[in-house]
């Protein structure tokens, strides 16, 4: 446990003191007392358990006081906490090797069906948007909050080739930030905007707004949102898979990776034609390190399926180091009110 004002600790020393002086009453109170003829009498008729029962709310308010002075420092603490994620972006791969049925019944509807159960399983308030990518990527569904809505756009896939991993990256983190500027044009082919195009409605330049210079965050920083990039092969084709990833590192955004397929390669063949796909693990490892998201292998369907039930649980839940001042200070209450309502209730009293 850390301290934001460590120094107020010092307080704590505070507590011995309370106690002397507690022991203190307790003997003035003795001497002041009556003297009775026979102090066994008295002995026996307060029993063993009153005189333990005596010191017990005493006790409690001291807690209650111990726990107010380490609030006072602020502690922080590791705890799990209700994720803050908003948006989350899936970003699937529909190349024709998704055709392939060594996951059953093939790598795409196995995918189709993970990923709307994931969905399913995911907060009424979290946005979700789905990007489709093979020889290009796109948006397929802006995030929204229709279920409805994202089912039907997973539904509708339809397979072509190629594979651009990195387009697929630098699609989601643009629909992420669609006033950052980034254009996927220029990634792929160097292209530059000629200056003075961007204008706005109204017909005046943004040039100077969009000269702003961009100031990379810590990678995995921005919490609002993340992407589940799925795919079977390794990139053909678009942005350089690496590059994309630094452009959702900079910004901050978590890239889980899940792979689906084969990692040795392997040739798959249908409607007369065959190809050779391989599982570019190592590539989807390094999205993941660099954007401080986290790689998942699925060699079945019902790997994949997990796979999707636990990425839902981290991103709807995180640990945190967080402020516990309120807990804290929560306990000193109830001690507090412990305590009085003991020495009322014992000795009709309040301490």
């Amino acid at each position: 446990m850390n301290f934001l004002w460590p120094q107020f600790l010092w307080m704590l020393l505070a507590l011995p003191l309370l106690i002397l002086l507690y022991v203190w009453l307790l003997r003035r109170k003795k001497k002041t007392a009556l003297r009775y003829a026979s102090l066994s009498i008295v002995r026996d008729a307060m029993g063993r358990s009153q005189s333990v029962r005596r010191h017990i709310p005493p006790a409690l308010f001291l807690l209650a006081i111990a726990a107010m002075l380490i609030a006072t420092a602020r502690p922080m603490a590791v705890v799990t906490l209700p994720s803050q994620q908003e948006t989350i972006i899936l970003a699937m791969d529909v190349s024709g090797s998704m055709r392939a049925t060594d996951v059953q019944p093939n790598r795409l509807v196995a995918a189709q069906n993970a990923a709307k159960a994931f969905i399913a399983d995911l907060p009424r308030s979290v946005r979700v948007g789905i990007v489709a990518f093979a020889g290009s990527a796109q948006v397929v569904q802006p995030p929204t909050l229709s279920r409805e809505d994202l089912v039907a756009a997973i539904d509708r896939f339809q397979l072509q080739r190629a594979t651009a991993i990195g387009s697929a990256i630098v699609v989601s983190v643009a629909e992420l930030f669609p006033n950052a500027g980034i254009d996927l044009a220029s990634m792929t082919y160097g292209r530059e905007k000629p200056r003075g195009e961007a204008l706005d409605p109204t017909g005046q330049n943004k040039e100077k707004e969009a000269a702003k210079p961009f100031v990379p965050v810590a990678p995995g920083s921005y919490s609002s949102a993340a992407i589940i990039l799925l795919t079977d092969g390794q990139r053909t084709t678009g942005v350089d898979t690496l590059e994309a990833a630094k452009l959702a590192a900079d910004r901050g955004v978590r890239v889980y990776t899940v792979g689906i397929g084969t990692v040795d390669g392997e040739t798959i063949g249908f409607e007369g034609w065959s190809m050779r796909v391989r599982l570019d693990e190592e590539t989807l490892k390094a999205v993941a390190t660099r954007t401080q998201g986290e790689y998942f292998y699925a060699g079945t369907a019902e790997n994949l399926k997990t796979v999707y039930q636990t990425l839902s649980s981290r991103l709807t839940v995180e640990k945190k180091e967080t402020e516990v001042s309120a807990l804290l200070a929560m306990l000193a209450a109830a001690l507090s009110i412990l305590s009085a309502g003991l020495s009322l209730l014992w000795f009709n009293r309040i301490l």
